[in-house]
């Protein structure tokens, strides 16, 4: 018995030596193959260690930011926050100080009203059963601002995670040539119209990163390799448009819109030496930061439509053109057989026998279409619509251009397309087509876009320059039309008095387009035109260009649609032309010692003091930025070529101050907020009215600088009423 006890002993042990053994070789074995090979099930050990140790941080770039051609920012990437509520109690270790909601319907309360939410949609967010959300649109892209108030409510468990946002700080200002950029599901910035579409591959940034070897805390090993991959920046973007002139549109517009609510309007202003587009709006619009938008194209390249009678531009320029324009030839107005079809001048029983430059004032549509039958001949008219290009886009450097119709397939067509019928054409064909006429001939492609530059080489990397694309008529021909269109503005018969400028001679012509009825002709009634004006002035040389176009706006029963045009034309014009520092008269520029840009010296190192009087003494407007004795910085800077009257920034060497920007230009208000390092943010268009730093306070690189501004013929009445309401919230402050 203990015999075979010590047997089985022995059977079990050595069954478990075997075991072990034949465990042991295989493990062995596999040491020796991995030790060998330096793989395991196919994959590399040594690529597999080096992923583990591997850290990589994100090194962010910048998209590209797009300036107007003074240098005023129209669009860039500023930092932005969301907001995050944490709901899971685990994340509190400290009851006294909790890092969760602890009080929903309380956060909520004080939360809501901030982010613009509903305070029970909150609640019901703030109780899900999770451990952290957000609250959508409502929560993303908050300025720091926002932040800093929602900090200051000390709510457990709010906490905010760090982005970029893009930002326009001008708000609905040439929303549909700027366009908009938006992050898509892989939190890239994609440009989605306008100019950040158009021109998105060169708008766009290249995050780079670092990689190291870490521990499995993320620290950095010691002795460990180390790469940089530096992020690419996205190249800045200069356009043609000029601050000034699209405020002046911009407020112009909005407020013909609030007062005649036209189902649409459009409005370009032009360089006609150049073809650069120094202003373009349209109505409906929208603010990019919100992207309220109800029309996802530009009307003003992207909506043709049949002109009226600002085409009789044209065809009065081919008939002086051709040689067949007698301005003193008479003949009988009222009406006009073409085949079975009869045309009727827009009173319908004309003015009788009256000369072809009266018909031009009168926009008598008898007069275009005798011009056309008898005078050039249909087939080369044709030609003429072909050389001013109304059969071809114009190129623009703005996405989704569209192009319009010659319809000349019958003979009716033929003729109204003479006088701006039937055929269609985009306001942007209109105003290439007139640079012939404004341009001595010479008809130049329109353009936006002025340069890209690389912000980090600051190379060029793509440059536009104006462009010649045909001379339809001579410049003698272009003289001729554009004093007879002055007579348009100035005779007692002509259609454009309303246009009239005083101390500036303007030459354009009206439009009154018929707009195409659903059910199949015409709509009806006094309000259902397009009523538009093509003006250019000064007459004898246009340096400005424009076209209004108002679509069916509620008139008074003694207004006609020539009052909400005007009224859009003549203040922009005015006050572009001023702006511009084009003499009354139009005939010259002010004198050389005022209008042409001066080198400016450098004052730094120099007293603060005599700097500012020598500056002044000079014919400009020395801003004194600080408490020190000597200058530091100036903007301008010195070798600049800076106009008489601009202001110039002087930064001392002591303890930086705010200013009072009160009636400063935007251009003016960002030259303090870049020498100080602030970070600008702006509210409205024109001249400030008001800032959140008050003037005087000492200010720190990086700080928020916040503007409000007001149109120019407001600013001096908004800011008077600001500094009236402090003066009594003073008054009524208790006195020790």
């Amino acid at each position: 018995m203990e015999a075979r006890k010590h047997r089985n002993t022995h059977q079990g042990a050595f069954i478990l030596f075997c075991l072990f053994g034949f465990l042991f070789s295989l493990l062995f074995a596999r040491f020796v193959q991995l030790e060998w090979t330096g793989k395991a099930d196919g994959q590399t050990l040594a690529v597999i260690a080096e992923r583990q140790h591997q850290q990589t941080r994100t090194i962010k770039a910048k998209r590209g930011t797009i300036f107007e051609r003074n240098g005023a920012v129209l669009a860039e990437d500023v930092p932005s926050y969301t907001v995050v509520a944490v709901l899971d109690p685990k994340m509190t270790t400290d009851p006294d100080h909790p890092h969760h909601v602890v009080d929903p319907k309380k956060t909520a309360e004080q939360l809501a009203p901030l982010l613009g939410m509903d305070v029970e949609a909150m609640e019901r967010i703030l109780t899900k059963k999770a451990k952290q959300v957000e609250f959508g649109s409502y929560g993303r892209n908050i300025s720091f601002e926002l932040k800093r108030k929602i900090e200051a409510l000390h709510l457990p468990g709010i906490a905010f995670i760090r982005d970029t946002s893009r930002f326009y700080p001008n708000g609905v200002f040439a929303s549909h040539v700027i366009g908009y950029a938006q992050k898509n599901e892989a939190n890239e910035t994609v440009g989605k119209m306008g100019v950040e579409k158009e021109l998105d591959r060169y708008l766009r940034e290249k995050d780079g990163y670092v990689s190291f070897a870490g521990d499995a805390n993320g620290f950095r090993l010691p002795g460990g390799e180390e790469r940089i991959v530096k992020p690419d920046n996205g190249a800045n973007v200069y356009l043609t448009i000029d601050g000034k002139i699209q405020s002046f549109l911009e407020d112009a517009m909005s407020s013909v819109e609030k007062q005649y609510k036209p189902k649409k309007m459009i409005a370009i202003v032009a360089d006609p030496k150049t073809g650069k587009i120094l202003a373009m709006a349209t109505r409906p619009s929208f603010d990019p930061n919100k992207r309220d938008i109800t029309n996802f194209l530009n009307d003003a390249i992207s909506y043709p439509y049949e002109p009226g009678s600002t085409m009789k531009v044209f065809t009065l320029a081919a008939a002086i053109n051709e040689g067949v324009y007698n301005g003193n030839e008479t003949y009988r107005s009222g009406s006009y057989k073409v085949g079975p079809n009869t045309i009727r001048d827009h009173n319908d029983v004309g003015w009788g026998t009256i000369t072809f430059n009266e018909g031009v004032q009168r926009s008598s549509n008898v007069a275009f279409s005798i011009l056309v039958k008898e005078k050039l001949g249909e087939d080369r008219f044709l030609q003429y619509l072909h050389r001013f290009h109304f059969d071809r886009k114009t190129g623009i450097d703005l996405p989704n251009e569209a192009v319009g119709q010659i319809r000349y397939r019958y003979p009716i067509e033929r003729i109204t397309t003479g006088f701006g019928q039937g055929t269609s054409v985009t306001p942007i064909q209109q105003i290439q087509a007139a640079t012939a006429i404004a341009n001595d001939g010479k008809m130049m492609k329109p353009y936006v876009i002025e340069k890209v530059v690389d912000p980090d080489s600051g190379k060029v990397v793509l440059d536009h320059g104006p462009t010649v694309v045909g001379e339809p008529i001579t410049a003698e021909t272009a003289r001729k039309v554009r004093a007879i269109l002055e007579t348009v503005v100035t005779s007692e018969h002509g259609t454009g008095r309303p246009y009239q400028i005083n101390g500036y001679r303007v030459a354009g012509k009206t439009g009154t387009a018929q707009i195409p009825s659903a059910s199949g002709g015409y709509l009806t009634g006094r309000e259902n035109y397009i009523f538009s004006f093509l003006g250019m002035a000064p007459t004898d040389d246009p340096k400005l260009l424009m076209y209004v176009a108002v679509q069916q706006p509620h008139l008074d029963v003694t207004e006609t649609g020539a009052a909400p045009v005007s009224q859009i034309f003549t203040t922009v014009m005015k006050s572009s032309l001023q702006y511009l520092h084009i003499e009354p008269n139009g005939e010259k520029r002010m004198k050389a010692k005022t209008a042409k840009p001066q080198a400016l010296d450098s004052w730094i190192g120099q007293p603060a003091a005599s700097a500012a009087k020598q500056l002044k003494d000079k014919g400009y407007v020395p801003v004194v930025i600080g408490r020190g004795k000597y200058v530091e910085q100036q903007l301008p800077q010195g070798g600049d070529h800076v106009l008489l009257g601009e202001r110039v920034v002087l930064k001392t060497d002591g303890a930086a101050t705010m200013p009072d920007l009160r009636g400063f230009s935007l251009r003016d208000a960002m030259k303090v907020a870049h020498i100080l390092g602030l970070r600008p943010s702006t509210k409205g268009t024109g001249y400030v009215v008001s800032q959140n730093i008050r003037p005087g306070a000492e200010v720190r690189k990086g700080d928020y600088l916040i503007v409000e501004l007001a149109p120019p013929r407001q600013w001096e009445k908004a800011a008077a009423e600001k500094e009236k309401e402090a003066a009594l919230r003073k008054e009524a402050e208790p006195h020790e």
